[in-house]
């Protein structure tokens, strides 16, 4: 590489496509709100449900500000004022993205089942808007915030290893908030699912979301704070985690590597993540556009805008790299990255929508047992080509530059994340849409089409949780990296006891992790079941239809299993690091963050895609193989059971948990060194 900028692009553009991001989100809401809610059943549940979802973040976030008060106090004890208050920003922008993602889910749920008595052309165009809405604020915040967090706090502090060090506390306060949400929200959606599930179709024999049923709009409440708003705070952790991992590693590769300018390799990150920003746009526009005609299939339009968005990143980052370097090998490494998180989520795709899933569905013919046999290795396979794929991709970025072309392969998967997020929240929608027709009464085509784009939007899911996971493996080496640098540890002697001692700690901790986090679901989803039977006994004509039933008292259930489950996880992983480094030393700690890095991201493919074959197993049986209420639709219900708190609650954690753990080691270890 050349010591100094062949070509000096103009660095006001990264800022200014942010806004540009915000901008179109505005008006993107506000065409979604023109729409009007002229039914007044479908106003009147998706008012319930909007009420739902609000009061349910607000106490979620009663029981975490205090929490990131006390982390964000001592942040700035450790490491200065400045990188406290990069900590507050960071969990503020992290809040602020699932919020405003829920706020608009919540306006376009009703609009999509409305759309869907016109077209599934219509209902694919609103839930896509509504889950735009969520993909650019992510990507547009994530952006600006990181941004900010680099070079905002440099101009403060006129040094950029201080500012790194601030930067690392904007990732902490993501990761921290993210890992709260996800497993708050991911506790409440799936305990609701469950109970409406368990008693509901299979026991009562009754239509999902059936009216009838008072786990329905707890369940749909669910989809907006699991699936819209945890997801939304998840993903913006990944995304500004990698932008992080990369930030550090080219400063310190551009310092060994004698470029003149250090902050060359940091700049070249921001060129890459704006790139990627304005590409997503035109994809979101180009999906929606393409949505009106009747031409293209769901599964087309959605495949087309990521892939289309994904193909030009590429095209992008390869001059960029020429013009900032005078070669493109860190236009290779984007590359890499971008080409395995499409593998990946191609991979996903495979398991989750093609012939696993159909074995899935004939395996239903002999009971719940043999689905649940069939899911389970069906998940177990699907692991297999995306770990090859992270396997192949860091030896590739590796031989270019190193440890910075694996950060860079991880900023590249996650390059897009404005289309691929898009495509991924629009499916909570679709899901919501499907439950306030089946509320309401509408027309059984209604029901089709949404079930046609929900079905769809459990693929995408997984595509989105497998880019997730990969690009979690990737950040998470790079972040080690720059914990060993951090705590003077070169090489990892894997002969070393206290190194084998921690990585068999850190093996088990994403098992520890996900065990309290499917019990939380357990737990407090029996709850749920007494509740649902308990108002099938006791309300005369509720199974009928001549009575109502009381969903508040569902709400309730899963609220308050949420906030009291929802603490001991987070805290596992905040504290893993600390007592490994004061127990068996630094080496331990080193060992810990590998072991858990392995493990989780194998756990978290296969959750998510166990979760994602086994519901749309019971789709496939719903529409074709035996249909509801069937024996085998009976055993699908069972083994989608099963797969929920996998595929929304554990799985999708794991990814936050490894980055948390290397962020928390990261920034806190090392002040106890000195």
């Amino acid at each position: 590489m050349p010591s100094q900028a062949v070509v000096v692009y103009p660095l006001i553009l990264v800022p200014v496509l942010s806004i540009v991001g915000l901008l179109f989100v505005a008006v993107l809401a506000r065409s979604i709100a023109r729409h009007p809610l002229d039914n007044e059943a479908i106003l009147q549940i998706t008012l319930t449900i909007h009420r739902g979802a609000t009061t349910f973040l607000a106490r979620e976030y009663a029981v975490l500000f205090p929490i990131l008060a006390v982390v964000g106090v001592l942040l700035a004890l450790g490491d200065g004022l400045v990188a406290g208050l990069s900590f507050v920003v960071g969990a503020g922008f992290s809040i602020l993205a699932g919020y405003v993602g829920m706020q608009i889910a919540t306006m376009a749920n009703g609009r999509t089942t409305l759309a869907a008595r016109r077209s599934l052309g219509a209902a694919l165009n609103m839930a896509f808007s509504g889950g735009s809405v969520m993909g650019i604020v992510v990507s547009s915040l994530g952006v600006a915030g990181s941004f900010l967090s680099m070079f905002g706090t440099l101009s403060i502090l006129h040094s950029p290893e201080k500012a790194l060090v601030a930067a690392t506390g904007y990732s902490m306060g993501a990761s921290l908030v993210a890992l709260f949400a996800r497993v708050g929200g991911g506790i409440y959606t799936k305990a609701a699912d469950v109970g409406a599930d368990l008693v509901g179709k299979v026991e009562a024999g009754i239509p999902e979301d059936d009216p009838r049923n008072p786990a329905s709009i707890a369940d749909n409440v669910g989809d907006n704070v699991g699936d819209v708003a945890g997801m939304g705070a998840d993903l913006y952790e990944s995304y500004v985690g990698a932008i992080l991992a990369a930030d550090i590693l080219g400063y310190w590769f551009a310092r060994q590597h004698g470029i003149a300018d250090a902050l060359l390799a940091v700049r070249y990150v921001y060129y890459i993540v704006a790139a990627g920003l304005m590409f997503s746009l035109m994809a979101v526009l180009l999906v929606k556009l393409l949505s009106r005609s009747d031409r293209f299939s769901p599964e087309s339009l959605l495949r087309y805008g990521s892939i289309g968005a994904s193909v030009a990143l590429v095209a992008a980052s390869l001059p960029l790299s020429l013009g900032v370097f005078g070669d493109m090998k860190a236009g290779s490494a984007v590359t890499v990255g971008v080409v395995s998180g499409v593998l990946i989520g191609l991979a996903s795709e495979y398991f989750t929508s093609s012939r696993p899933v159909a074995q899935i569905a004939l395996a239903s013919k002999s009971g719940a047992a043999t689905n649940i046999l069939s899911g389970m290795s069906a998940g177990m396979r699907s692991v297999v080509i995306p770990v090859a794929v992270i396997s192949a991709a860091l030896l590739a970025a590796y031989a270019g530059l190193g440890m910075y072309g694996i950060a860079l392969a991880g900023v590249g998967m996650l390059g897009t994340l404005g289309i691929s997020l898009s495509v991924d929240a629009y499916g909570p929608i679709a899901d919501n849409a499907g439950g306030i027709a089946e509320l309401t009464g509408q027309l059984p085509v209604v029901r089709e089409r949404t079930d046609q784009l929900d079905s769809l939007g459990n693929t995408t899911a997984a595509m989105g949780k497998g880019f997730a996971v990969g690009s979690a493996a990737l950040t998470s080496l790079a972040l080690f990296s720059s914990f060993a640098q951090a705590m003077n540890l070169p090489v990892l002697n894997v002969l070393d006891p206290r190194v084998v001692a921690g990585m068999f700690l850190g093996s088990v901790l994403p098992f520890w992790f996900s065990a309290l986090l499917i019990e939380a679901v357990g737990s407090t989803a029996m709850l749920m079941v007494a509740e649902v039977r308990r108002q099938f006994r006791e309300i005369p004509g509720l199974l009928q239809g001549l009575a109502a039933s009381d969903p508040n008292a569902c709400i309730a259930i899963s609220t308050r299993g949420a906030l009291k489950y929802m603490v001991p996880p987070a805290l596992v992983g905040i504290a893993a690091p600390f007592v490994t480094y004061f127990l068996l030393g630094k080496e331990a700690v080193g060992g810990l963050l590998l072991g858990a890095t392995v493990t989780g991201t194998l756990l978290g493919l296969y959750m998510a895609n166990a979760g994602g074959a086994w519901d749309n197993a019971k789709k496939l049986i719903e529409r074709s193989l035996g249909g509801k209420g069937s024996l085998e639709h009976q055993a699908s219900v069972v083994g989608d059971t099963v797969g929920d708190p996998l595929k929304d609650t554990a799985g999708p954690s794991l990814n936050i948990l490894i980055k948390l753990i290397s962020v928390v080691s990261l920034s806190f270890l090392p002040l106890f060194i000195k």
